[in-house]
């Protein structure tokens, strides 16, 4: 092919991605030839605000205020959406898949929520529905899992996946610093909104997790299912005791699958120095795949940013037109088809840090202990050490692997007990071998 076949695009968004998409389009032109035998155009464009200034010179002609010119152009062969949002984002993409156009997003929120219908609905019109910049950015995670390990069977799927908490947490750790000053730096440099909440309280890394986990396992997962923790009671205290036993904490996503039963996660948790999450630094993101067949792989780069983010969106786009040109579109959406079967909480196991504030005096250990034999909690290693306030001290605790159910029996015990003054906190732990 030699490029005469023109095909056109549709760009719903011309924000921050938007724009990267519209740049990688117009000055990879020839490239995009080369790759695809087809000259590619941007036919319209769906923004807010017309007359809005922007960072790159765009034909009036192209852009539109008016979603329905979009969708409703019957020149129009690919949808990509970069508008974010729920509604009416998911509308459009619906009625898109309906009238035969494929589509290309980065919204993870939308993929989170309703990916299986819009995924259905892709299938159902022999249509493509890629969205490998929903997670991580810049990093091919969703084709590897899609097509990389077609052939294996996916056991473990853990990752750090918001660069935002990664940051914070990275700069409390390396500086000593609390969570509130280092939110501050973030929000200065761009890398937290000025709401930081979807970030801070996990909402974000979870929709990822979600996403993550219905391609690894094939099944209906979406964000409900996902038990959400984020950073914001992550203290220094917790960072500088961990640290001294060999931790370093990380907002970490995990699912994992054992006989077919799931659990899926993201929280804070103390992770192994020497496992290589723990050395990820920055706004950066990385991710293990754990399968029966190839063992550990790991994907690492960056999280998010315009060009990143845009590469993986083109990069869909460039897929989208090969199987047009081989007329194999629709094949490759692979829709749920295992039953999800969410895992009870006395199924759910990891180990522990466990970080109490006791009375000091004899025989404190003793009890605990004693408890903890009672709750068929074993540990691996203690701490102690003294605490600012007087005749108190505090005193760390590393379990073997145990099940959550008795990790709460356990705490509500805890909170009872006269001789503890306080949990301050609890964290899984992640060594690095599968579980």
């Amino acid at each position: 092919m030699s490029g005469e076949k023109e095909i056109k695009v549709g760009l719903l968004g011309l924000g921050t991605v938007g724009t990267g998409v519209a740049k990688l389009i117009e000055g990879h032109q020839e490239d995009l030839i080369k790759q695809t035998g087809n000259r590619i155009t941007i036919q319209k464009i769906l923004v807010q605000d017309k007359d809005k200034k922007r960072e790159i010179s765009i034909d009036k002609q192209l852009v539109t205020d008016d979603p329905w010119e979009v969708l409703k152009d019957s020149e129009i062969d690919v949808i990509i959406e970069v508008m974010g949002n729920i509604h009416p984002t998911y509308e459009y993409l619906m009625f898109a898949l309906e009238k035969g156009k494929h589509v290309v997003t980065a919204n993870k929120d939308l993929m989170a929520l309703h990916g299986a219908e819009l995924l259905a609905m892709a299938s159902e019109h022999h249509c493509d529905l890629y969205y490998e910049a929903s997670v991580a950015g810049g990093i091919p995670i969703i084709r590897a899992l899609v097509e990389g390990f077609a052939s294996d069977r996916i056991t473990k799927v853990v990752g750090i996946v918001n660069g935002t908490t990664n940051y914070i947490l990275s700069k409390m750790s390396e500086e000593g610093l609390p969570f509130d000053e280092v939110l501050v730096k973030a929000q200065e440099l761009g890398y937290a909104e000025a709401d930081p909440t979807s970030d801070v309280e996990g909402y974000d890394a979870a929709r990822k997790m979600a996403i993550l986990s219905n391609l690894a396992f094939h099944m209906d997962v979406n964000v409900h299912d996902v038990e959400v923790k984020g950073i914001t009671k992550v203290t220094e205290e917790d960072i500088r005791f961990g640290k001294q036993l060999g931790y370093e904490i990380k907002l970490l996503g995990i699912a994992k699958q054992n006989d077919n039963l799931l659990e899926v996660s993201i929280q804070p948790t103390m992770v192994n120095k020497h496992h290589p999450l723990a050395k990820v630094s920055g706004v950066y993101n990385a991710i293990y795949v754990y399968g029966e067949a190839v063992g550990e792989t790991m994907f690492y780069g960056p999280g998010a940013g315009q060009l990143p983010t845009a590469t993986a969106v083109v990069s869909d786009l460039v897929t989208v037109i090969k199987q047009m040109n081989l007329g194999v579109n629709g094949r490759g959406v692979v829709a749920p088809y295992r039953p999800k079967q969410l895992k009870s909480d006395d199924l759910i196991t990891s180990r522990y840090f466990i970080r109490l504030r006791v009375l000091d005096q004899i025989g404190v250990l003793a009890k605990i202990t004693q408890h903890m034999a009672e709750h068929m909690i074993s540990l691996q290693e203690i701490l102690q050490l003294p605490d600012t306030e007087e005749q108190k001290a505090q005193l760390i605790l590393i379990t073997h692997e145990t099940s959550k159910a008795q990790l709460n029996k356990f705490l509500a015990l805890m909170e009872k007990l006269e001789i503890i003054d306080q949990i301050s906190s609890v964290y899984p732990v992640e060594e690095g071998e599968i579980a």
